[in-house]
């Protein structure tokens, strides 16, 4: 069997793997999905993760990489190659996927064949609005800070992915004014909203709804 690493940002980018990619893969690939090892869990320098890639390429010639991060969470001062020209492009889908292509340029030719870097556009959480079903049943109505905020949103952001990088109107930061107890600064319950939402939307709903990220699991399926 095929094997793959994926590197997560964070706990919740890990949780999703174990409870929703690992089920749907369990007898096509075997999935391991550390956090990126340098933090812990949150994002880093691009040195920092070149380095973890590298390492895991070089101890396992027989596993692929991939990135499970988050566009949102770059900034200048963590040195992603093609980071600043992407500010300048309008469209995101666009400059997401030169990142990620000068990431791969950046890896050692000998072993850049067995990786292929994903960046979610814009946060992990924009693939949790893609199905308002799932809300209606998994909360009550006194469970919502804002109702009416959840169904605007959704039914602005056909796609959601496309849901914004503002510090209001990112989507874990609208998660935060839509449902009580959810904190997008607490970390535990963003993983157990997190994964929660995710596992009870399903992959299939999640891939009809963002199609980069449906782009990305293709890549997995065809290794």
């Amino acid at each position: 069997m095929k094997r793959i690493i994926i590197i997560c940002e964070g706990q919740t980018e890990q949780a999703f793997c174990n409870q929703v990619l690992q089920p749907y893969f369990a007898d096509k690939v075997n999935i391991n999905y550390p956090t990126i090892k340098k933090t812990g869990g949150g994002i880093v320098n691009w040195q920092a993760l070149k380095y973890q890639i590298e390492t895991h390429l070089s101890e396992d010639k027989t596993a692929f990489i991939t990135t499970l991060i988050d566009y949102y969470g770059i900034h200048k001062h963590h040195g992603y190659p093609f980071w600043e020209e992407a500010q300048k492009m309008n469209d995101k889908n666009l400059a997401i996927a030169k990142i990620e292509e000068a990431m791969l340029a950046e890896i050692n030719p000998i072993s850049r064949r067995m990786f292929f870097p994903y960046v979610q556009l814009h946060e992990f959480e924009s693939l949790l609005f893609s199905d308002i079903d799932v809300y209606n049943k998994s909360f009550e109505p006194d469970e919502f800070l804002d109702y009416q905020y959840l169904l605007k949103t959704i039914e602005e952001n056909e796609n959601p992915e496309l849901i914004n990088n503002g510090s209001e109107t990112a989507p874990s930061k609208r998660l935060s004014k839509i449902i009580k107890g959810y904190h997008s600064d607490n970390e535990n319950m963003k993983v157990f909203y997190g994964s929660a939402l995710a596992h009870d939307i399903g992959l299939i709903k999640i891939r009809q709804k963002c199609p980069r990220f449906n782009n990305w699991i293709q890549k997995i399926e065809n290794i």
